[in-house]
């Protein structure tokens, strides 16, 4: 789909579901069962949480794409469970020790249609950004090789050299840090833009979740769903500029046009 510029000046990608796939809807979901069978177990019952209920898509429409505190909070009150504001701190604490646990024990990997789509965009000269809402993004990056991978897939890029590491490939990294609102507030994306020496409107967004979808067309960007989680319909209700289940669907060559479009069929 057409956007308002000749051609794409900036890429700026979450992290979560789009370029790795977490545990951290894992680590959410299994935090807040221990709480409500251990230290909770006296006000379960008052909640509406069940193992059950806690599905992929309540995490996707509640909590994806939200800062740790702001995810929190918003699954205390979807399951309404008793004093949300204090609550919250305690199931984003647990949570946040059982993420960390599990990208240190490796209990993740690397889209690798998202490896080859970030490698593209380089080649195709357009400067990219890093923009997750997770304090936990840089452990991701830090552990992804792209140098490996380049070699594994027979990528060859005059850019790719011996110990190349995914944090090491973004010209700015901005994941983590405090903004004063979070998605789909657009500070996080704008801030992406304005580091890459972009205007908004000549910056495309990479993002799996509602709530950044949104946050980059109020931020007057493009925006590019990826829905990883049998999720295209309400990614286009937020009015991605395109939907894709993979990455490899995007046309490169259009990105000089800025555009978004699918690879025509061979």
């Amino acid at each position: 789909m057409s956007v308002q510029t000749t051609t794409f000046q900036g890429a700026i990608f979450d992290v979560d579901g789009v370029l790795v796939d977490s545990p951290h809807e894992q680590a959410w979901r299994e935090s807040l069962r221990e709480l409500m069978e251990g230290d909770w177990r006296d006000v379960a019952g008052q909640t509406s949480w069940s193992a059950e209920r806690f599905t992929p898509q309540v995490y996707q429409e509640v909590m994806s794409g939200k800062p740790r505190m702001a995810g929190a909070l918003a699954a205390m009150r979807y399951f309404d469970v008793p004093d949300p504001e204090r609550r919250a701190q305690v199931y984003a604490d647990h949570k946040q020790k059982l993420v960390v646990a599990l990208i240190k024990a490796g209990d993740f990997e690397a889209y690798p249609d998202a490896l080859r789509f970030v490698l593209a965009v380089r080649d195709a000269r357009i400067p990219i950004a890093a923009a997750s809402s997770s304090k936990n993004a840089d452990l991701f990056l830090e552990q992804i090789r792209l140098d490996t991978f380049a070699g594994q897939q027979g990528l060859r890029y005059d850019f790719v050299h011996a110990g190349l590491t995914l944090k090491d490939f973004f010209d700015v990294d901005i994941s983590g840090r405090d903004f004063k609102q979070g998605k789909p507030n657009p500070e996080i994306f704008l801030t992406g833009a304005h580091e890459l020496g972009a205007p908004p409107q000549a910056c495309f967004v990479v993002e799996d979740a509602v709530s950044g979808v949104q946050a980059a067309k109020t931020g007057g960007m493009a925006a590019l769903g990826v829905a990883r989680a049998e999720d295209a319909a309400i990614l286009a209700a937020a009015h991605a500029d395109l939907v894709v289940e993979s990455l490899d669907e995007v046309d490169i060559g259009c990105l000089h046009r800025g555009q978004l479009e699918y690879k025509r069929s061979s």
